[in-house]
């Protein structure tokens, strides 16, 4: 394989988006989190307790998406000055890293997506209960 070194500066946008996809996510949760702090009026505590349970989960899963978006967009960054400078297969050996550190951060971030999904679900019940008790 001969890399050139505008094969990794095709991730660039990608990865941009990305992290605009992911901090999108985590300032939703934010959200969710100080609604959750400033609505007691319902006092149905095993629902906020998964809730939180899940809301842990998916922050921890976000940071770990944003944490290997890092590491793809370095290990990029890194195969471009690699193949700057000549070292060929230093270059592709980087760009191959980054792409499994893209692919870790993707699927961290199809887990988180179907986490959310339980979440809404919660939610959803929490508001069926609420309805049947009036």
């Amino acid at each position: 394989m001969n890399l050139s070194i505008t094969d990794p500066a095709f991730l660039f946008p990608g990865i941009s988006l990305l992290f605009l996809a992911y901090t999108n996510r985590y300032l939703a949760l934010a959200s969710i989190v100080r609604s959750l702090n400033t609505s007691f009026e319902d006092q149905d505590t095993e629902n906020r307790i998964q809730q939180i349970r899940s809301i842990h989960i998916r922050i921890l899963l976000i940071k770990y998406m944003q944490a290997f978006g890092v590491v793809a967009f370095l290990f990029c960054v890194f195969s471009m000055f690699a193949l700057i400078s000549m070292q060929q297969k230093t270059g592709e050996i980087l760009f191959a890293a980054s792409l499994g550190a893209m692919t870790i951060s993707l699927l961290l971030s199809l887990i988180e997506v179907l986490k959310s999904g339980q979440s809404l679900k919660l939610e959803l019940d929490r508001t069926h209960l609420i309805n049947k008790k009036r």
